[in-house]
């Protein structure tokens, strides 16, 4: 568990899956408005609750001042970063850095994501953070249909 700045990051727990769900349709409306989401906001709630939380490594922020609750969540699956999203309101303010460094001290031999082609701000933060774009794709790789790109991190 590491903390600061009024945010915690902890290991997310059973009772955090629909919270988490919640941040990452939250997001994904924001960040991705042109991607159509190929499942139903139940249905992303029910994969958080059956399948993410209790069998990825699942890590939340959660904001212990204000009691906003549960404002960004990052999926590990060894040493693929599956998913990184943040409440809207909450970004800019360091906490995808620290799930980076987080998730970098969990697989310091290594990461590797996947991002949308239309996602730039994604792009722009995952460089910053030294991942490089290694494939990119049309997208007939993954449920979206979106075009995509893989970035890989090395020590």
């Amino acid at each position: 568990m590491t903390s600061g700045y009024g945010i915690v990051l902890r290991r997310a727990v059973a009772a955090d899956a629909g919270a988490a769900a919640d941040v990452w349709l939250r997001s994904f409306a924001a960040a991705l408005p042109t991607v159509v989401r190929p499942r139903a906001d139940d249905d992303v709630r029910g994969y958080f609750r059956d399948v993410v939380v209790p069998l990825r490594e699942t890590w939340v922020a959660e904001e212990t001042a204000g009691g906003s609750g549960i404002v960004g969540v990052m999926v590990l699956n060894g040493a693929l970063l599956s998913q990184l999203y943040l409440d809207p309101g909450r970004r800019g303010r360091g906490i995808g850095d620290r799930f980076v460094a987080l998730a970098k001290e969990r697989s310091p031999q290594g990461l590797t994501l996947w991002t949308f082609q239309v996602n730039k701000p994604a792009h722009r933060f995952y460089e910053r953070h030294g991942f490089v774009a290694v494939e990119h794709t049309d997208g007939s790789g993954n449920e979206e249909r979106e075009p995509d790109v893989r970035y890989v991190w090395r020590p």
